[in-house]
């Protein structure tokens, strides 16, 4: 079973997360999510990713129940992981937003619930934002874990500093189970991730090709994909350019989270588990890196007190 395939990640929360999983950000057609996690489940992925954000709560929901339903999958062998919006980080806040995905995937629990963004805005537009600080935000999540309502607790898009502070706060009873950032061979983020191992922080790759066809990617931007070295690894193992990346990112020591709902290129993503990249190969990817952010959307916020890329 390819399942069995896909190494784990031991978060420190004491949980087993697949390093290979589903992204289902900017999936608006109908169904066109829930069949892709139907096919993707069904080819061995157990690692689901989504967000309040993206409105596909219900439908991965929705699809993740008929597999159940069908005797395909369980509840426990997935790991399902959601985020809160930066709408919500008051904490009196948290718990409803939690509850809300609870509610819209239809299951008990979630297994990593994530801080969206450190920014914090008093409306879902981010055209107002607050001062509220993460560490209270933080606080809160604790909560969710100490009421069984997610197993682990982490955050998104923090750089380096954020995490110190959440790491120093005085009283923490959860240190973050995970980091999900962007990273490709253009941004390769080493500082971040070797900090994050150090403390025991799993980090997990969201767009690891360019995120090629979002709307915030620059239409002057390099394409990953057909960069000339990438695709020359690819030739020598016999393999395409994204299974490289993605191979790439495995021996780094970070999950990844693809973004697909066609499903030839769910099962290439998936048919990575049979070579390896040499040492040589692996150092010739990591000079590909250039800080070249792909989310540069986010700058229009660089004025917001916890703006994540200053650095």
């Amino acid at each position: 079973m390819m399942a069995d395939k896909v190494p784990s990640i031991r978060l420190n929360s004491g949980y087993d997360m697949p390093m290979l999983g589903l992204g289902t950000y900017n999936s608006f057609r109908p169904n066109e999510v829930g069949d892709a996690v139907k096919a993707a489940i069904e080819m061995g992925y157990r690692h689901i990713d989504t967000a309040w954000l993206y409105k596909t709560e219900p439908e991965i929901g929705v699809a993740i129940k008929e597999l159940i339903k069908e005797g395909n999958v369980t509840r426990e062998e997935l790991f399902i992981v959601t985020k809160i919006w930066d709408n919500c980080h008051e904490p009196e806040k948290v718990e409803p937003a939690c509850r809300a995905s609870l509610e819209a995937l239809d299951m008990d629990y979630i297994d990593l619930y994530l801080i969206h963004f450190p920014l914090s805005f008093a409306d879902f537009e981010r055209t107002k934002p607050t001062a509220t600080d993460y560490l209270d935000t933080w606080r809160a999540m604790e909560k969710l874990v100490d009421k069984g309502l997610v197993r682990s607790i982490g955050v998104s898009n923090f750089n380096k500093q954020q995490l110190e502070r959440i790491l120093k706060m005085d009283g923490l009873k959860y240190k973050p189970a995970n980091n999900q950032v962007e990273i490709t061979p253009y941004l390769a983020q080493e500082d971040l991730l070797q900090f994050s191992l150090k403390n025991g922080i799993s980090t997990t790759a969201y767009g690891p090709f360019g995120a090629p066809g979002q709307n915030y990617v620059s239409k002057d931007a390099p394409k990953l994909l057909e960069d000339p070295t990438i695709v020359e690894i690819g030739r020598k193992y016999n393999k395409s350019p994204a299974q490289v990346i993605l191979r790439y990112g495995i021996q780094r020591g970070y999950a990844l989270i693809p973004k697909s709902t066609n499903p030839t290129r769910l099962a290439q993503n998936m048919d990575i588990f049979d070579f390896k990249l040499s040492e040589e190969d692996m150092k010739t990817m990591l000079a590909l890196d250039r800080g070249l952010r792909n989310n540069f959307q986010t700058f229009k916020w660089k004025d917001h007190p916890f703006f994540p890329y200053k650095e």
